[in-house]
């Protein structure tokens, strides 16, 4: 029965050929990745084996056994999934890990910072460490999938289970590298027609108008204004951290999102559609002209440290949103839900969807009524008239006045 051991600590192929037991050694630690890993390859090896087609050269060139079986194998060539016969001896084309490398360098031009260390992460933690010494030509759809139920926590390694959208995203890497691969060497890619894992639509939870009320009147004093522009804009996060002076127009009454702020750097947007003006409704004209007197002189960033950073939020999130939830007494939710609220409200008021969709970056509406369907109402509006006086509203009587900081770091209190 071939099976995959260790001695030392170091894994091993064991198996028979031609009546004869072959233990083939590696420099592969014993990990389950590398368990994973040699039992793909000795899935194709028990498969070339019965059909005739074993090659002891072209799996291990550097054994000694190749000479042993040299006339037995002769004429034999292993067969790959895509059904056409590649040349004895060695691999006709290279190794996963150095075309990866390559296809990663030419297209890095192409992408944000954000998205290259996202690709480097999938390479480096799961990627390589399976198919990285494989030929490109060796990597079949059965190899696909063995590694595709291993990375859901499925098969006989067991090990962790990652989330559909994760191992959504390794294969759509994978993937991509093998489309590169498909049309530099012939070959054709095994990911090809793979149906993505379902994903399981996560219901939207917005605030209410008290509770929004509530957290903006609770949250520490430096976050006041921050708070009021995130739920009445729609802003993402990395767009409210990233958010310069440059780009304030209080004469148009306008917010142009031009860059983000992702991992402690300035970047492109995500989208070209990201692209927008937001219209500013008097709160949010009232918030950022307080936000002037405070952080205009010390930083290019409406939003910042009293060192003039702009804001963590990694740090926000601590320290500063789950207190306040947990303090009220709220469902715990991800400060997205901000732009989920503001988009309720727009609707809740009467906007146009249109005009919401602009507000909200998106390039047309239909992902406006998929997420926010239950939300619409009878709309007329489309000018941001009505979701201005609602807003107004609550704020009427005026806020309670309270001491600022000149800049989010003051106290840790909540109020």
């Amino acid at each position: 029965m071939p099976s995959i051991n260790q001695r030392g600590g170091f894994l091993f192929f064991d198996f028979r050929f031609r009546g004869r037991r072959c233990r083939e050694y590696t420099k592969l630690p014993d990990t389950s990745a590398n368990r994973r890993k040699m039992a793909s390859v000795l899935k194709r090896i028990e498969k070339d084996t019965e059909a005739g087609t074993f090659d002891y050269a072209y799996y291990f060139p550097s054994s000694p056994m190749v000479e042993r079986f040299r006339d037995q194998t002769e004429g034999a060539r292993p067969v790959g999934s895509l059904g056409k016969r590649v040349g004895q001896g060695s691999p006709t084309t290279p190794q996963f890990r150095d075309f990866a490398d390559d296809w990663k360098r030419n297209k890095a031009v192409e992408w944000r910072q954000s998205y290259r260390d996202s690709v480097e992460l999938i390479l480096r933690k799961h990627l390589l460490p399976t198919f990285g010494d494989v030929p490109l030509e060796a990597i079949d759809r059965q190899s696909v999938l063995d590694f595709r139920t291993a990375l859901a926590g499925g098969g006989e390694g067991g090990g962790r289970a990652r989330s559909p959208a994760t191992v959504n995203r390794v294969i759509g890497i994978l993937s991509m590298v093998m489309d590169e691969a498909a049309y530099s060497h012939g070959i054709t890619n095994p990911c090809r027609s793979l149906k993505r894992l379902r994903i399981k639509k996560t219901d939207i939870q917005p605030f209410t108008v008290d509770e929004v009320q509530l957290l903006i009147n609770t949250v520490r004093t430096d976050y006041t204004d921050y708070l009021t522009v995130r739920f009445f804009t729609g802003l993402r996060s990395a767009e409210a951290n990233g958010l310069k002076w440059e780009y304030v127009d209080f004469d148009r009454r306008e917010i142009r999102i031009r860059e983000t702020l992702v991992n402690g750097r300035t970047e492109y947007t995500k989208t070209d559609g990201s692209q927008r003006e937001i219209h500013m409704s008097q709160p949010v004209f009232d918030a950022l002209k307080r936000m002037e007197t405070r952080t205009q002189a010390i930083s290019e960033y409406v939003f910042c440290t009293r060192n003039g950073l702009p804001i963590d939020n990694h740090n926000f999130v601590a320290r500063v949103w789950k207190p306040l939830l947990r303090h009220l007494g709220l469902k715990d939710r991800r400060p997205y839900q901000m732009r989920h609220t503001c988009a309720t409200l727009w609707l809740a008021a009467g906007e146009n969807p249109e005009w919401i969709a602009r507000q909200l970056g998106h390039t047309s509406t239909q992902m406006l009524f998929q997420t926010y369907s239950r939300f619409v109402p009878n709309l007329t509006r489309q000018d941001g008239s009505a979701f201005d006086r609602m807003v107004s509203g609550v704020f009427n009587g005026g806020m309670t006045d309270k001491p600022t900081d000149p800049s989010p770091e003051g106290d840790h209190r909540h109020g």
